[in-house]
């Protein structure tokens, strides 16, 4: 059986109440009747009675309970005053119901046996819960709603404790911002007098903000300052918002936010006459309407400063000051101007400097007088450096970071850079701040970095899809802060159609708890260089590198360190001899004469040294600051390769407010090499040049910039006189050859958007970008074809005009080097076979030869080709386009639309590009 039960407010049981109270009140009125006199006139007729007088009362002679199961008798006497042996009356009963109904064990109570005094309880108790089932919650786990109500499995059954778990559970979902919850109960009844009790919950739709409304601005639009509040109107634009649901604790931060503004706009009087929010009639949406009073605009008058800290020159702080009398009025420079204040007190080591703004209003004149009183302070010292809250990490880890050391001069500078740098360190929380506490003097400060830890070990298994590499399966193991020391251990592996590598590597950033970093790493690298024909991208030359590097650190200043590195690595260039090989030898014809210069196997000893510059207020995801690295790499101590390479990387970030973050990069670099090449002949290795494209230049292909060979075939034939250049671009054999030098130079503008698309980690950005990559020897030409000619001997040209070329004839040898034959089609013997008979067949290549047939020389042609060397210019390529980073549930994500505006000919451009599970 499923009884509802209803939640309204019941008080005793009337029925009970009223049998009791009309027996009694029976009872006493017959009694009453069998003593009157007979009746009385009018007049000699007395007045009535009091009703108290009136009630008979009598004792109780016995006194007992019927209808318990689980309560015991006494325990019901107990909420009564009822006890054998007193006197009762109707009152005294009624109460006892009373009485005991407050108690919430019974559901029903009546009492027997009252005209004789053997008063007798029957009851009916409590039913026991069984269950509590919760019925209709998606977006409310079970969990957190049986955490917060009342009702749970073997307890006593009450009406009010189950009106108070459904308002408990309505709370929790207008919490949630769902208003138009609503939970209605159930109870089933079981035998043995148990129940379950099921809450069925209708959740309903997240209660949004359907319309903001503004009552009172003249100077700006509502659409402006519904920009300015946190709380967004529900539109299909704000799809990724999670601001545009109803809080009240978000309508009081956008009233503060409104007057937050209008006081940097110079509305001193400004103020939030009401703030209704209004739910709609379906309780889907709300309704807020602000009502505002502007006020008059306000200037800045007279600006001054009045410092008790004798250091201070009060008219030299005011000149320095960025507020200028007769500006508009803001609070929010008066409150900036104030920090910086204070931050120039503690510069000079007064911690607790306290300055105060005073203001003068001038109604009249709508000028503010604004005088900086900064109140007298002594010189402060650090009297001690707590560190709490680390658990792995060690403290000298976070003391190595602090600029200042106890026993110092207190400076507000050097606070800032300490903290910056522990942040840098990214192994806590990014929300680190040193506070400063008085120490146990007045001169005294206690400076407490109190850090909350995060994971830093990181264990990374992926798969993605990438334009450039297509399939990439990557996995990598790296603990940032092993053993609590700071020191970092790598190990990494990829692997994809066309590359293939795997790194160890450690760092020891303070060798022997000194200022010096120590680092290695050992690698094998496989890479397989590609070109484009149609849509089938061809493999030209696979390169290997096994090796490793050491590289030790010293910073010079706070900014600047010096990085000095020595490697040894093995590279070994090969071409597919199937593909690109004739006669056992490189042939140009098949891979172009710069690609077999290439191959073969060389040692890379290399020494180098950096120069680093950094003051980013992040190495994770700076948002002020700069960084610049000038290197250079010298290879020639033993090994077979000798240049020397230079290369510069510079970026600079700047917070422009509003959540926009401005950043500039530039970078290049160029090799000479310390070897003289042949002539045509580039002597810096085709693996040791600069290549740039795709992603380091988005717009562009990879190595889509600088220089390469296009070898453009023709089509017709010279019997035809029809020999034209092929035109379509898929046809044309392309590759990138690299260049000695390139720059290139980028500006990017990180957009913010609202909460919801940052807690998903979407940051999207618009960039610009320009650069180049050229210097390299013109190569010398792969093959010259000859002019056809008529059997009188004269130049044959086709339609067009252009000369008719020849294809060209490659004999062919066996591998001992033996002339190759074909066998005529017409032999009997063996039809179309090569032999290394001039006359006649043989089984084994280079045994006696029987036959008649006359063979042909076996050859291989190459039909004509136009070849040319491009891209070998320093004139900037430039791209404009937006890009979005996205932390995705399956890895990084990195889109990027991007529309080259300059080119150069033979520079591959590229409209989308996008990479999944790799670093960017």
């Amino acid at each position: 059986m499923v009884t509802a039960i209803k939640v309204t407010k019941i008080g005793v049981r009337a029925s009970a109440v009223l049998m009791a109270g009309t027996t009694l009140f029976a009872l006493a009125t017959a009694a009453h009747a069998q003593q009157a006199s007979p009746p009385a006139t009018a007049a000699q007729q007395p007045a009535p009675a009091p009703v108290a007088a009136q009630a008979e009362t009598r004792t109780i002679r016995t006194l007992r309970v019927e209808g318990t199961q689980r309560l015991e008798p006494e325990t019901v006497l107990s909420y009564t005053r009822l006890r054998v042996g007193q006197p009762y009356t109707t009152e005294s009963l009624d109460q006892a119901i009373r009485d005991v109904l407050a108690s919430e064990l019974l559901a029903d109570v009546t009492i027997e046996g009252v005209e004789t005094g053997d008063i007798v309880l029957r009851i009916r108790e409590n039913p026991v819960i069984n269950r509590v089932i919760l019925e209709g919650n998606k977006r409310l786990k079970n969990d957190k709603i049986v955490k917060e109500i009342k009702l749970a499995p073997r307890q006593m059954f009450t009406r009010t404790a189950v009106r108070a778990d459904v308002a408990r559970i309505v709370e929790l979902y207008r919490r949630q911002g769902r208003f138009a919850a609503s939970v209605e109960p159930k109870m089933v009844s079981l035998d043995q007098n148990r129940v379950d009790i099921v809450f069925e919950i209708r959740e309903g739709p997240k209660s949004k903000v359907r319309q903001i409304n503004i009552i009172g601005n003249e100077q700006f639009s509502d659409g402006k300052l519904r920009g300015e509040m946190a709380t967004k109107q529900s539109r299909l634009t704000s799809i990724f918002s999670s601001n545009t649901s109803y809080d009240q604790d978000r309508l009081a931060y956008d009233q503060q936010k409104l007057r937050q503004f209008y006081l940097t706009e110079g509305y001193a009087d400004f103020r939030v006459v009401s703030a209704v929010a209004e739910l709609t009639p379906d309780k889907k949406d709300f309704i807020i309407t602000y009502v505002i009073e502007e006020g008059p605009r306000y200037k800045f008058g007279p600006v001054t400063v009045d410092s008790n800290i004798r250091d201070f020159d009060d008219v030299t702080l005011a000149k320095n000051l960025a507020i200028k009398e007769g500006d508009w009025y803001n609070a929010k420079l008066v409150e900036d101007t104030v920090d910086r204040l204070s931050e120039t007190a503690g510069a000079f080591g007064y911690a607790f400097a306290n300055v105060s703004p005073e203001f003068q209003r001038d109604r009249e004149k709508l000028t503010m007088t604004l005088n900086f009183n900064i109140a007298e302070a002594r010189r402060t010292y650090v009297e001690r450096i707590d560190i709490t809250g680390n658990t792995q990490t060690q403290d000298k880890v976070i003391r190595r970071e602090m600029r200042l050391a106890e026993g110092d001069a207190f400076n507000t500078f050097l606070v800032k850079r300490s903290q910056d740098r522990i942040n840098s360190l990214g192994y806590f929380d990014e929300k680190f701040e040193i506070e400063q506490k008085e120490g146990s003097a007045p001169d005294r400060v206690i400076l407490t970095a109190n850090v909350e830890e995060k994971s830093t070990g990181e264990l990374t298994l992926s798969a993605g899809f990438s334009s450039l590499e297509r399939f990439i399966f990557q996995g990598s193991v790296r603990q940032r802060n092993f053993r609590g020391k700071g020191q970092d251990l790598r190990l990494s592996a990829d692997y994809s159609s066309y590359s293939k590598s795997v790194e160890l590597g450690f760092t020891e950033p303070y060798l022997f708890d000194q200022n010096v970093a120590l680092g290695g790493t050992i690698f094998r690298r496989d890479y397989n260089s590609f070109n484009y024909l149609g849509t089938d991208r061809r493999t030209t030359y696979q390169q290997v590198s096994t090796g490793g590097q050491v590289v030790l650190g010293v910073p010079l200043t706070e900014y600047w360190t010096a990085s000095g590195r020595y490697s040894l690595t093995h590279d070994s260039v090969t071409l597919d001899e199937n593909t690109f090989f004739t006669n056992g030898a490189c042939d140009p014809l098949k891979a172009g004469r710069y690609l077999c210069e290439a191959i073969g196997k060389r040692w890379t000893s290399a020494v180098g040294l950096s120069l680093i510059y950094d003051s980013l207020n992040s190495r994770l995801r700076p948002t002020s600051g700069q960084r610049l690295v000038v290197g250079g790499d010298f290879a020639g101590l033993g090994g077979d390769v000798k240049y020397l390479r230079g290369r510069f990387d510079g970026d600079k970030y700047w917070n422009v407010g509003g959540g926009f973050i401005f950043s500039a990069g530039l970078e290049g670099g160029y090799i000479h090499s310390l070897e003289d090449g042949a002539p045509g002949v580039d002597p810096v290795r085709i693996t040791d040049r600069f290549f740039l494209g795709e992603p380091q230049f988005r717009g562009f292909d990879i190595r889509g910039v600088g220089p390469r060979i296009q070898r453009i075939g023709y089509t017709g034939t010279v019997a035809a006189g029809n020999q034209t250049l092929i035109t379509n671009e898929d046809q044309i054999f392309d590759d990138a050859i690299g260049g000695r030098a390139y720059y290139l130079g980028k500006l990017e503008l990180e957009i913010p958007l609202g909460a919801g698309a940052r807690e998903m980690g979407i940051r999207p950005s618009i960039f610009v970008m320009a650069g180049a990559n050229w210097g390299i020897r013109t190569p010398n030409k792969t093959a010259t074809f000859t002019q056809a000619t008529d059997g009188a001997g004269n130049p044959l040209f086709n339609a067009d005009g252009s000369p008719s070329l020849l294809p060209i004839q490659t004999p062919q040898f066996d591998s001992e080097g033996r002339p190759l034959y074909a066998v005529p089609f017409t032999d009997a013997v063996a039809p179309g076979q090569l032999t290394t008979c001039s006359v006649g067949y043989s089984a084994t290549a280079g045994g006696p030869c029987s036959g008649t047939s006359i063979n042909s020389r076996y050859n291989i042609t190459t039909d004509p080709f136009l070849e040319q060397f491009l891209g070998n210019s320093p004139k900037p390529r430039l791209s404009v386009g937006i890009g979005v980073n996205w932390n995705s549930p399956f890895g990084p994500l990195r889109l990027d639309l991007a529309h080259a505006f300059l080119t150069q000919k033979g520079d591959d451009t590229k409209l989308f590009t996008f990479n999944v599970g790799t670093a960017f």
